[in-house]
């Protein structure tokens, strides 16, 4: 019998039949649904007395269980590998979900994490058959890997969409219709106002769903608009190599974890990317060693809170080991034991390849215990620099920012870490201007910028997120001419602070890694030291310090020794001749 058949006697039953009745054949009807080898469904019985429930509990064991409504619930769990392809859904056909050479154009703005997520984005397309071009003319595909981090951020993309809006209506009828994608944090939590305000976006992928993009672009096909922005608590890509979008790249970004658990008051991410979950180690290890192969001389972890990675996915690491958390710092969720964590990771990553340089953002301060730091110290390929996001100088304000810490726990962390690491670069964020924040909170946040002399900093006037706890619970009270003004003051001190701290790189002997050709001067080269200040050196032939004897000229992926002559802003500078050390 049919399985529609089977159904509708099922339907009959519920009229007529004892529950146990209806729910053993509905039970049967769904099992040969799902193709499981079954007899024919048998006409119902009606079983009498105290028989009832030994009879439905004897036919329900003999059922089907949870697996049989999954499809391939024989095969674990695993997510597929990148050579395997999925079968297509009822509605496509494989061929359906292949790109034929259509063109992607794809355009990445905000954080490093979103540069990693365009490369992840590309590489699945790539093996779809999409062709890649930098040209928007000729694109039949244009995907914006967005962010959603502050107002102007989304701003900047309505902005680009409406500019992208005459694009599309131009199209020549002759040739296929232009398809235009957001991606990323944007994506996910606009969802449907993205839909209803403009028509002419075809796709949206949050930012676990870009395995899915070939089937969303399937479905835009046939001029239907298709969205995919469901989180995931295990979603890692951890089997997808990312695409370099760059050939002549020196340096590459690793993604190690997604995700954030902080829920800190002012902060869109855990609403946008999920709640926190780690790559396996091995993974990690394989996409590094790959991109030592491919001759890459520089790496970055990322991670929404990369120190507070935890590999579990190794059953003999996850017993109850406790957390070690920076001295004076908590944290706002329950504490979890067990995994690998951030130091065993570093260990391993720095281990691959003595020439290859390893940094790490962004980490959480809380993160840092000493065997983070003793490590840094101690292998050399490990950059003698940390970003240790602050965000304010005010307790009062911390707290209200659910950051975990005071201001005397965190210039505690700053002055221990110095200790550890010597001529450690640091680097920071400031919020100016959030909730409540009095001109006392401000100064304070002055003071610390003053108290601490940052390397690098990156700061930002307060933009309310809404989903955040701070949207919810506290009032946006600072006024925009204040919030500036603050901003232009801290943006005043960091700059004469860094100056000074600065200072002490000029007349020292620099390791940089050439980059390539400066955009200031076509006669310049340019590329980073240890601690990710930018230095400027004329592209000229230098002495190779290998012991060969001859004059070379430095190449990009190269390091060269650098003696710096001065300081132009926060970018050291040096108007004579450079060493190669190790050519590319």
């Amino acid at each position: 019998m049919q399985p529609l058949q089977c159904a509708l006697r099922a339907q009959r039953c519920l009229r007529r039949g004892p529950l146990a009745s209806v729910s053993w054949l509905l039970l049967r009807t769904c099992r040969a649904h799902s193709r499981v080898p079954s007899s024919a469904c048998p006409s119902p019985e009606r079983p009498q007395g105290d028989g009832v429930g030994k009879d439905f509990s004897s036919r329900l064991a003999a059922g089907p269980t949870f697996q049989d409504f999954l499809r391939s619930a024989s095969v674990p769990p695993e997510k597929p590998s990148s050579s395997e392809v999925e079968d297509p859904p009822p509605y496509l056909t494989a061929d359906e979900l292949l790109g034929r050479q259509r063109r992607v154009y794809l355009e990445t703005y905000g954080c490093q994490m979103n540069v990693n997520d365009t490369e992840i984005a590309w590489s699945i397309l790539q093996k779809s058959g999409y062709l890649r071009t930098n040209n928007l003319q000729e694109a039949d595909v244009i995907l914006l890997v967005t962010c959603s981090i502050r107002e102007k951020a989304e701003q900047t993309i309505w902005n680009r969409l409406h500019q992208l809006k005459s694009l599309k209506s131009k199209r020549l009828r002759s040739r296929m219709p232009l398809r235009i994608g957001i991606l990323g944090c944007m994506a996910e939590r606009l969802k449907q106002e993205i839909l209803n305000r403009e028509k002419m976006v075809d796709i949206l992928a949050g930012p676990d769903a870009y395995r899915d993009l070939p089937r969303l672009l399937a479905v835009a096909e046939s001029g239907q608009q298709a969205a995919n922005v469901l989180l995931s608590l295990d979603e890692t890509y951890a089997d997808v190599m990312p695409v370099q979008t760059s050939p002549s790249a020196t340096s590459a970004f690793v993604s190690i974890m997604r995700g954030c658990d902080n829920m800190c008051s002012y902060c869109i991410v855990p609403f946008t990317r999920g709640r926190e979950r780690s790559r396996p180690v091995a993974s990690i290890l394989e996409e590094v060693r790959k991109l030592s192969e491919q001759g890459l001389k520089e790496v970055t972890l990322l991670g929404q809170n990369v120190n507070s990675f935890r590999d579990n996915s190794e059953v003999q690491f996850n017993s109850a080991v406790s957390t070690n958390l920076s001295r004076g710092f908590s944290t706002n969720y329950k504490a979890k034991q067990g995994g690998l964590r951030f130091a065993h990771l570093l260990d391993q990553v720095s281990r691959i390849d003595p020439e290859m340089r390893i940094r790490f953002t962004s980490p959480h301060p809380k993160d840092f215990p000493d065997e983070v730091l003793q490590l840094i110290h101690e292998r050399d390929n490990i950059c003698k620099q940390i970003h240790l996001p602050a965000q304010s100088g005010s307790s009062r304000v911390l707290e209200a920012m659910r950051r975990g810490y005071s201001r005397e726990a965190y210039v505690e962390l700053v002055q221990h870490i110095r200790e550890s690491i010597p001529g450690v670069s640091l680097s920071s964020d400031f919020i100016a201007g959030f909730c409540g924040e009095t001109e006392e909170d401000h100064l304070q946040t002055v003071s610390l910028l003053r108290e601490v002399q940052y390397n690098i900093g990156f700061l930002f006037a307060y933009s309310m997120r809404q989903k955040t706890r701070a949207y919810h619970r506290l009032k946006d009270d600072v006024p925009e001419e204040v919030k500036l003004r603050r901003l232009e003051e801290l943006i005043t001190v960091f700059r004469e602070e860094a100056t000074k701290a600065n200072k002490s790189f000029v007349g020292c002997t620099q390791l940089v890694l050439v980059e390539g050709p400066s955009k200031r001067s076509a006669t310049d080269l340019c590329g980073r030291n240890d601690g990710n200040l930018k230095v400027i050196f004329p592209d000229v032939e230098v002495e190779d310090v290998t012991g060969s004897g001859l004059r070379v000229r430095a190449q990009p992926g190269d390091y060269v020794l650098v003696k710096c002559q001065r300081l132009a802003g926060h970018v050291l500078m040096r108007w004579a001749g450079a060493q190669v050390l190790f050519q590319h």
